[in-house]
């Protein structure tokens, strides 16, 4: 589904990287719900697209959106598991008729494990 990127999953951080991470996980995650250690790292050319998905338990990551500005956004529950989410291709990139210009992106995404069914 993800076209012209590269991808890493780091566990080292900086001191001052892991005191931002730390507060990108409390707002994002609710108490006591349990995380992976290792921070996924998508780098997106600015040519690169992700196609129309829902994503899977399986793979659990989230993608930020195509303009961000020192924002978090979180998928949970039906955001993430039944409505489809996508990175636009440049030439699709419009919002209210405007064409928004594309540039590489880099996404720091923070996963959960698995919570227990109900």
């Amino acid at each position: 589904a993800i076209h012209r990127y590269r991808e890493t999953e780091k566990s080292h951080w900086s001191q001052e990287s892991l005191k931002i991470l730390q507060r990108v996980r409390d707002v994002a995650f609710p108490p006591h719900v349990p995380q992976l250690a290792q921070v996924h790292v998508l780098d997106l050319d600015k040519t690169g697209y992700i196609k129309p998905h829902v994503d899977s338990v399986k793979h659990l990551f989230s993608r930020p959106p195509l303009k961000m500005h020192f924002a978090v956004l979180t998928h949970r529950g039906p955001a993430r598991y039944e409505f489809t989410h996508e990175i636009l291709r440049d030439e699709e990139s419009f919002f209210d008729g405007q064409k928004i210009p594309r540039e590489r992106r880099i996404a720091i995404i923070c996963r959960n494990l698995p919570l227990p069914s109900s």
